[in-house]
């Protein structure tokens, strides 16, 4: 009987096996095609001792995509001590590494329609508003001008770092590296001409 399989944990190990059981299944479905009973079943335990963990099926989605938020965020979080260009290059590698890691549960939850959940939209803005910091921080750590557009552009070059991640093609020897230096030159080239002025006329700006 289920009953003989449950193994004795304390209440904090138990929501930390039901949250890793959560995130293992979202890496082949959606947020909403999470079961709490398929949930239960793969734990051991009855779906009402899952409820005694988490106070409802909301409850325990948030505290799901907020441990892949917390996972992704601390991922990409560059040692305050390194130099700018390191610095900059350790939160490219982290963001690319993770992604390409953890590629099915982002795109469920981070990028994907998780971001529009009523139950996690507040999870997945903050954690986007973190990472966009991130962006405008390495920004100035480089010397590079401070503008008006620099948070419009920080989400700019976010989402188009996550297109090239998430589409990337990985089969080819080096291709991690590759990607890595186009994100970066990507990194240069958005957010280091903020300070330019508007083509006019068809003439670029010097």
């Amino acid at each position: 009987m289920p009953g003989k399989r449950v193994t004795r944990l304390t209440p904090d190990q138990r929501r930390e096996q039901l949250v890793g059981i959560g995130l293992e299944m979202l890496a082949d479905r959606t947020l909403d095609e999470l079961s709490t009973d398929e949930v239960a079943r793969r734990a051991g335990i009855s779906r009402g001792l899952l409820f005694h963990y988490f106070d409802s099926k909301r409850d325990f989605y948030r505290a799901v995509v907020r441990a892949e938020c917390d996972r992704f965020t601390v991922a990409t979080e560059p040692d305050p001590t390194l130099e700018p260009v390191a610095w900059m290059r350790a939160f490219i590698a982290g963001f690319v590494a993770y992604v390409m890691e953890h590629r099915q549960v982002y795109l469920a939850l981070v990028r994907g329609a998780a971001g529009s959940h009523p139950a996690v939209t507040d999870i997945v803005g903050e954690t986007r508003e973190t990472i966009a910091r991130r962006v405008r921080d390495g920004q100035r750590r480089l010397g590079m001008p401070d503008a008006p557009r620099l948070e419009l552009a920080s989400r700019a070059w976010m989402a188009f770092a996550e297109e090239a991640v998430t589409n990337w093609p990985m089969d080819e020897a080096g291709a991690r590296d590759e990607l890595c230096a186009f994100v970066e030159s990507s990194f240069v080239s958005l957010l280091g001409l903020l300070d330019r002025p508007t083509v006019l006329d068809g003439k670029a700006p010097r």
